[in-house]
């Protein structure tokens, strides 16, 4: 393809893309999720945790923060302070000196403190297991507690990210204007067998392949299924 090409293609593309594609049908949906699982092997989380309570801790803060910096700073935290305890033992300060890496420490220290006192004053120092429970929590919001539900619990509930928010509407598998919007279309359209590992099948798909400014269309296991309107652009310039 001469550069004449691409750029024309570019500019095309991006007059005529709008942010949702045309809705995936029923076989489609069904084909994508098989070429998932058969693809991503293992559909777990990034972070490391041994504990409900550590990927409680884990999941809080990793907001706007990648996995990978969460994990190095948890690695250091969690050998020292694992239970809500041995966290509130630390205290602000403490707690802080161990998670300063990471984006916004100072609040979720605060909120991870708070939910610490919580677990110990309400919940007998464990992680409760439904929605209402979890989002009492300082620090706490919807997808959160869906990611513990789902990750901890085995609940098949979907928590959307970025990642899957972008997902949803490019691959046209659910498409919507809002984070719930998409959440409540995915409850829906994903077929009943992958529900529960569905949230990790579609954030590694999101965090890897699907990508958002250079989505790796050319590579794409479930390419012949999706339909955003400019994979075959991204396939050509791969």
């Amino acid at each position: 393809m001469t550069a004449k090409t691409t750029k024309t293609k570019l500019t095309t593309a991006k007059t005529a893309d709008t942010p949702a594609s045309r809705p995936m049908n029923a076989d489609r949906r069904e084909r994508f999720f098989a070429k998932l699982s058969e693809h991503i092997k293992e559909p777990v989380t990034e972070l490391n945790y041994s504990s409900d309570f550590e990927l409680l801790i884990a999941v809080m803060l990793s907001a706007q923060a990648t996995d990978k910096s969460v994990n190095i700073a948890t690695a250091r935290l969690f050998a020292v302070a694992n239970t809500p305890k041995a966290i509130l033992d630390l205290g602000l300060d403490g707690l802080k000196s161990y998670i300063n890496s990471i984006g916004l420490y100072n609040s979720k220290a605060t909120n991870v403190i708070k939910t610490c006192q919580d677990l110990l004053d309400k919940h007998g120092g464990q992680v409760p297991r439904t929605r209402d429970e979890l989002e009492a929590l300082a620090g706490v919001g919807r997808k959160t507690a869906n990611v513990v539900l789902n990750t901890a619990f085995g609940e098949p509930v979907m928590a959307v990210d970025t990642h899957i928010f972008r997902v949803g509407n490019r691959t046209g598998l659910a498409t919507g204007k809002t984070v719930l919007a998409v959440e409540k279309a995915l409850m829906t359209r994903i077929p009943a067998k992958y529900l529960v590992d569905a949230h990790h099948y579609l954030i590694l798909h999101g965090r890897y392949t699907c990508m958002a400014r250079s989505p790796k269309c050319g590579s794409c296991v479930v390419f012949d299924e999706c339909m955003f309107k400019d994979k075959d652009k991204w396939a050509d310039l791969a």
